[in-house]
């Protein structure tokens, strides 16, 4: 059995998720971890034992030994540098979304890889659902024949989109709209987008955070197939669920619908009221079990470097997923559709 070594990048939320799955895989030998918070980084010490802990990432692009980095810091300003030094340093790379900050930053990145002949992909958790990818394979199946329009609607909490906000001011299209851009683009292909139009709401979180309520996009691809994305962390701070999301397909010989509403499961204390468990986009641990996407995501990763598999989320898919979202954000901005590509040929998966 091959092993390789793994440094991560951030164990906050999502990276100390990543952590604790590269702990648990066999295919992992050793386990490096870089956190700038001096008291998670003992969390993480005393939880995983890892081989090195330091709060300078550097330390582990240096380090021979490592071949693989995972990169979940944040904030996403950091994902280009961190990114591209972990290529330039000849490592395989995990980055959680954002690809970049722009599209030059993007195209740097992929053609890096390219030229290094690294794995390189990108946090696109949502394929690692199991509904998810029961769409997929049931578009690929012939199910419900051809494509002709699909709806998605993800919201999440007031409470989770002001932390985005009080970090980044990226858009719902970039933040949270482009898990599903990149879903149907993934599900529609080879057919690619030529227009969108879209629209922001600045009621809420706006005048408070400087960030959309949310965002809604409709996107025309160059088969005639057409769909609409709609998202945003408008929901009131005390709904009981951090996620929902609604898929609706609907094909020439038939129909998908896909509750992803995390509602299947209810509970309710005298103390906190109705809370819905387990409805977070990347998953928790639940004793013996992860529930949801991010440990089968990871182990994919693993898996792709320490056997020489093709990623699933190729750097290309992502970098196409961010020109819709940056279309996305030009058609609210100017109030009028956006025609793609935007000036670059899209790159192919």
């Amino acid at each position: 059995m091959k092993q390789i070594n793994v440094g991560i990048i951030g164990t906050g939320w999502c990276g100390g998720i990543r952590a604790q799955t590269c702990a648990s895989n066999p295919l992992v030998d050793q386990l490096h971890i870089a956190e700038t918070n001096p008291q998670r980084l003992a969390e993480m010490k005393a939880l995983h034992a890892p081989t090195t802990a330091t709060e300078n990432y550097r330390t582990l692009l240096e380090n021979p030994q490592i071949d693989t980095i995972i990169i979940s810091a944040t904030p996403e300003t950091a994902h280009y540098p961190m990114a591209k030094e972990s290529l330039m340093a000849g490592k395989h790379v995990f980055l959680e979304k954002p690809l970049a900050l722009t599209l030059t930053e993007a195209d740097e990145l992929v053609a890096l890889a390219r030229a290094r002949n690294l794995k390189f992909t990108i946090g696109y958790s949502q394929r690692f659902n199991t509904k998810y990818a029961y769409i997929k394979k049931s578009l690929e199946d012939g199910v419900i024949g051809d494509p002709v329009s699909v709806l998605v609607s993800r919201h999440i909490s007031r409470s989770l989109g002001s932390k985005i906000g009080g970090r980044i001011k990226l858009s719902p299209a970039a933040m949270e709209a482009t898990h599903d851009i990149d879903f149907v683009l993934w599900c529609l292909e080879p057919a690619k987008p030529v227009r969108v139009y879209s629209q922001w709401v600045n009621k809420v979180m706006h005048p408070t955070h400087g960030v959309q309520d949310c965002q809604w996009i409709m996107v025309t691809m160059d088969d005639g197939t057409v769909f609409t994305i709609g998202a945003g962390w408008i929901l009131p701070p005390a709904y009981p669920n951090f996620s929902q999301t609604a898929i609706e397909f609907v094909g020439s010989k038939g129909a998908l619908f896909v509750d992803d509403s995390h509602k299947d499961v209810m509970l309710t204390t005298m103390d906190k009221g109705i809370v819905f468990p387990m409805s977070t986009m990347p998953g928790e641990q639940v004793n013996h079990v992860f529930a949801g996407p991010m440990h089968a995501e990871t182990n994919h990763f693993v898996d792709a470097v320490a056997y020489d598999k093709p990623v699933l989320v190729t750097p290309e898919q992502a970098r196409n997923a961010m020109e819709l979202y940056v279309a996305a954000d030009l058609s609210a901005e100017r109030n009028e559709p956006v025609t793609l590509p935007l000036n670059h040929d899209p790159l192919t998966p």
